[in-house]
């Protein structure tokens, strides 16, 4: 499988207003979603939608006289993807930098306690 690519901010919220949808979703239903948090034209959304295709994030269908859109990746597999690259790109695949980033950036002892019962019980 080919590494999944970094969406610019914008894509990234409508991949979210899909994925927040029941698939497949609708114009109007993404529209709905994307009003709450970030309002955009409907020609930007449309735009948007089109390169997210061409990446292969979304397959859209002809339904009548709209569309119907669908995601092709899933936010687990987005997240897990984005996640190893930063791993990779800030700590170079090191355990200890990135232990030693997060205790420095503030992270309260009852996130610290948290994460490392769910590590223990392997609830990731």
């Amino acid at each position: 499988m080919s590494p999944v690519r970094r969406l610019p901010d914008t894509e990234l919220e409508v991949m979210q207003a899909l994925w927040n949808c029941e698939s497949p979703a609708s114009r109007a239903q993404l529209e709905e979603v994307l009003f709450k948090t970030h309002p955009m034209a409907l020609t930007t959304l449309l735009t948007l939608l089109s390169r997210l295709a061409e990446k292969g994030f979304v397959r859209i269908e002809k339904q009548g006289r709209g569309s119907c859109y669908t995601p092709l990746i899933s936010r687990s597999e987005y997240l897990a993807a984005q996640s190893r690259s930063l791993f990779e790109k800030l700590f170079g695949g090191s355990m200890t930098v990135f232990a030693a980033a997060l205790c420095d950036s503030g992270i309260s002892e009852e996130d610290l306690k948290e994460l490392k019962e769910l590590l223990e019980r392997r609830d990731l």
